[in-house]
């Protein structure tokens, strides 16, 4: 990966400004979406019952919304994944990141993950929007990390990401690299979790991520240092 550092004021466009705090209000969901207008992070993430008020609120301003599913766990059904991340592009959302099924993950079944990432590709790309895919990087050993990034890969996923946040441990710069490593320079990769300054932003650049998902995205980009993962 490169190893010139991204500089400060071209580093808003790598990060999905993150609120997915179940207890986050309507105002704090349109603050987030005001900050985001302001600093041109590159898209803002919340929790689904929250697309349509974050689409009206970007509306014509180049930032996009993005949505999760199966979050934080990723322990529903495949099907229920596919109805959800539906909804979520239907409700205006441009980017959908899904939890994988960490049991088959953990069990190395390939097709099993395949299976169920695939079946919210499906869905996502039928609404011209795009799909990561997060592996919960710290539950899983190196080889599980590859199987999961290959899944992913094979049914169709255009990112691969690290971390919800919610699981315990974040983004490393190792485990950038084996994603990266994994999924070639095609698809694009999301570091998130822990990523609470310009320092640990540009790291994960460095290893090969193309987008950095955080709450502290202002501190980021004001080289100062974040409190908090989400």
């Amino acid at each position: 990966m490169s190893n010139e550092a991204v500089a400060p004021a071209n580093i808003a466009s790598y990060i999905d400004h993150t609120l997915l705090k179940p207890e986050a209000s309507e105002a704090d969901v349109l603050k987030v979406c005001a900050e985001a207008v302001e600093y041109k992070f590159k898209s803002v993430c919340v929790n689904p019952v929250w697309v349509k008020t974050v689409t009206k609120a970007l509306k014509g301003s180049g930032v996009l919304t993005c949505s999760v599913i199966g979050f934080p766990l990723g322990a529903t059904p495949s099907d229920v994944k596919a109805f959800e991340a539906r909804g979520a592009v239907l409700d205006g959302a441009d980017e959908i990141d899904m939890v994988i099924n960490m049991a088959s993950a953990r069990a190395n079944d390939k097709g099993a993950l395949v299976d169920d990432i695939r079946a919210v590709s499906e869905v996502v790309h039928a609404g011209d929007a795009i799909l990561k895919v997060i592996i919960e990087t710290s539950m899983l050993t190196d080889e599980q990390k590859v199987i999961a990034c290959e899944a992913a890969v094979e049914a169709g996923a255009d990112f691969v990401k690290t971390s919800t946040g919610f699981n315990g441990g974040g983004a490393t710069v190792e485990d950038i690299a084996l994603m990266r490593k994994t999924v070639g320079p095609e698809l694009g990769v999301k570091a998130s979790g822990g990523v609470r300054s310009l320092a640990d932003a540009q790291a994960m650049i460095a290893a090969g991520a193309t987008r950095i998902g955080a709450s502290s995205g202002i501190a980021i980009v004001k080289g100062e240092q974040g409190s908090s993962a989400y």
